[in-house]
């Protein structure tokens, strides 16, 4: 076999989404090469480049004529078993001198930027240069016109849509907010009303589901480009996956290495959320800011500092944006957890007696501001339009519609194992700690497993007695359903109650 050639074979590990290939240290190209674990190495096969971090072996089950590739990796290759393979180090990135500029202080221009989202689109920068650039970039790390910058040059490497109409209308949640499932009763109120509303929406990564994670238990939502143009045109809107379309790719990417790292970038969530918007096609975008001790965006006085700047980086992207403050102390609805949530929007949709009520006045709230912007109701007036939509079943119809249009609607499914955890003592609920409830909603195998999750049965300010349900937790496996409770119990209480006499 001729030098830097090795045979393409499939290890079946999972390593996320970051493409990672295997080779012997004592292999010819390895050695030759001067390969060093964690580098970044460049495989090539029937003219397709893939940049992959490298990770050697020394036992048995790899040959030193062998490349083995990562899931993630296999994918992206598209090569097939015994395929002959290319290996070499990568060619220079000339952009990473501009965020060596960064790190020493430096401000960037557009072209900087481009220069660098361009190569982290491409996959071409490490993940430990893509950490780089997010913790120089953290808290006030980038100013106004680098927002901009960014959100421009996120938006110019990647796909734009044009809808060739107007107004085309969007919607985002910062997030933060367990059950706040509105999208997929927003959506389908609006586009009944013959606004055209294409939604993207994100996997979960730390929270118990993400709104595509959802959306997928009614339908498909990992569609491409042309299949997602179809449904819009068939039906004024969509809810899909955004990660399925080269929609603003390096925003996946650098979310990809900043959410583990935890930080808090002001300028990259909104180069993010907006990069997004305007690749979408969208021109008037509405932002709904919970606000609560324990999401994120903590008070008042930061809201209005992140609206202030979602709104200008909008205008100078040519986009109309307005934001909407509300309620982040406690859940939205009951369930938490993609089939959870999805039963609740459903008994939202269908107008049935124990829809939970918050879910569905927030959905109002932020559909009638929506048709306010898309200029189908006069100020003050869409919650009431948005309110005739749902009740007389026409947004039913609609979200039935664009679930047929995606590849069927379907049944969320159910979990196999249940557990209620019941008040303690008589009292009022003063505190539901969201973030608790995220995590035993996790910990019982949500988002992976889809039935699972916990449905909160008590809303801040009820009065419960002894013994009365607080929540239930769902899991598909009473190993995940007992390591949950064990959470719980450790927790407790995830529910603050008070002690307070009759009314």
């Amino acid at each position: 076999m001729p030098p830097n050639r090795l045979l393409a074979r499939r290890a079946g590990i999972d390593t996320y989404q970051q493409p990672v290939v295997y080779m012997r240290s004592d292999c010819d190209v390895s050695r030759a090469e001067g390969f060093q674990s964690q580098a970044q190495v460049e495989v090539i096969c029937n003219g397709r480049h893939l940049l992959a971090i490298l990770h050697q072996v020394s036992s048995s089950w790899l040959r030193s004529d062998e490349i083995a590739f990562s899931e993630s990796a296999w994918s992206l290759m598209g090569a097939a078993e015994g395929d002959e393979l290319v290996v070499r180090h990568p060619p220079v990135l000339d952009s990473l001198a501009h965020l060596r500029t960064k790190l020493h202080g430096g401000r960037l221009d557009y072209v900087a930027l481009r220069a660098l989202m361009s190569d982290v689109s491409r996959g071409r920068v490490p993940d430990i240069h893509l950490a780089s650039f997010v913790t120089v970039c953290a808290g006030k790390g980038l100013d106004f016109d680098e927002t901009v910058a960014l959100t421009r040059a996120m938006v110019d490497v990647g796909e734009r849509l044009d809808w060739g109409t107007s107004p085309v209308v969007d919607k985002h949640c910062i997030g933060g907010l367990p059950g706040n499932r509105t999208t997929l009763i927003v959506v389908p109120i609006v586009a009944a009303c013959g606004v055209v509303m294409p939604k993207t929406s994100s996997r979960a990564i730390t929270s118990a589901a993400g709104t595509a994670d959802v959306m997928e238990t009614f339908a498909p939502v990992d569609l491409g480009l042309a299949a997602m143009r179809r449904v819009v045109e068939r039906e004024g809107g969509c809810i899909v996956w955004g990660n399925a379309m080269r929609v603003s790719p390096a925003d996946d990417l650098l979310i990809r290495v900043e959410r583990p790292l935890s930080i808090d970038s002001e300028g990259l969530m909104v180069a993010s959320i907006l990069s997004k918007k305007a690749a979408m096609g969208s021109q008037r975008v509405l932002i709904d800011i919970p606000v609560g001790a324990l999401t994120k965006v903590r008070n008042s006085s930061a809201a209005r500092q992140l609206s202030r700047k979602l709104i200008s980086v909008g205008a100078a992207l040519g986009l109309q944006v307005q934001t909407v403050f509300t309620d982040g102390s406690q859940p939205v609805g009951r369930g938490v957890g993609p089939a959870l949530e999805a039963m609740d929007v459903m008994a939202v949709l269908e107008r049935g007696a124990g829809a939970p009520q918050d879910l569905r006045e927030r959905a109002l709230v932020l559909a009638g501001l929506i048709l306010e912007m898309a200029n189908k109701a006069t100020p003050g007036m869409g919650k009431s339009l948005a309110r005739a939509v749902l009740d007389d079943g026409r947004a039913l119809a609609k979200f039935v519609a664009i679930c047929d249009a995606q590849g069927g609607l379907r049944v969320p499914p159910k979990a196999a194992h249940t557990h209620c955890v019941s008040a303690l003592a008589d009292g009022v609920v003063s505190a539901i700690d969201t973030r608790l409830v995220a995590r035993m909603a996790k910990l019982a195998g949500a988002p992976r497993d889809p039935a699972a999750g916990a449905r909160v049965h008590v809303c801040v300010q009820d009065r419960v007695n002894r013994g009365d349900p607080l929540f239930t937790l769902y899991a598909e496996s009473l190993g995940e359903l007992q390591y949950a409770l064990s959470f719980v119990r450790s927790q407790l209480p995830i529910v603050h109650i008070e002690a307070k006499g009759e009314p």
